[in-house]
């Protein structure tokens, strides 16, 4: 974590109650260690979502559909979120949530490379969500920007990457991450933000 552990705590525990389908998300994700936003985050990206009152999102990397369900519950009926994931295991996990949810019809989870996905994927976004592997990141700013409507949003998860960018001895990942970061505050066609919650979200506003 980023911030130090006492102010993380209090953030975390200060979010409403969820509800048992994303307990049920939030403890697979930690029994399994599995990469996770988390509550913190889901609760940013239901914020951008009802203020750019989004009617179209792209996913890259949505795992089993925790950050999908966060993005479903802050929009209407007619927004269609497109989810990528790699393993097609994650996709049918997902697909069972989403039933429950009731939200089958408003999703399409597609298996494969998530920038190819995204090129194969017709039209403007009103929110492109990225969270792929680290090394990955460069590529995908390059192909989500243009995509993105007058005033959408990129958002990106773990750009602080737990400090590591500070190290001395950066690894591939941790390179992805600040070319990625570079991109986002050297591009005249975007106004960034890095957010400082949890492993750090970067908020990308296109001009």
């Amino acid at each position: 974590m980023i911030l130090k552990e006492g102010i993380n705590e209090y953030l975390h525990n200060i979010i409403p109650d969820r509800d048992e389908i994303l307990l049920e998300m939030e403890a697979y994700a930690k029994e399994n260690k599995f990469p996770s936003i988390g509550p913190q985050v889901g609760q940013v990206l239901m914020q951008y979502a009802m203020l750019t009152d989004a009617k179209r999102i792209f996913e890259l990397g949505s795992g089993y559909g925790y950050s999908a369900m966060w993005f479903a519950r802050a929009t209407s009926d007619d927004c269609h979120i497109y989810c990528t994931d790699g393993d097609p295991a994650n996709r049918d996990m997902a697909d069972e949530y989403f039933k429950r949810e009731g939200i089958t019809d408003r999703v399409t989870f597609l298996v494969g490379d998530a920038i190819t996905q995204l090129n194969s994927t017709e039209g403007e976004f009103d929110i492109i969500y990225n969270d792929v592997d680290k090394h990955g990141y460069p590529a995908v700013y390059d192909a989500a920007i243009p995509r993105l409507r007058k005033r959408g949003l990129l958002i990106t998860d773990n750009t602080l990457w737990y400090g590591r960018i500070l190290e001395p001895n950066k690894s591939e990942d941790t390179l992805g991450v600040l070319e990625y970061n570079n991109k986002a505050f050297n591009d005249p066609r975007v106004l960034s933000m890095i957010l400082p919650i949890r492993d750090g979200v970067c908020v990308s506003l296109k001009l």
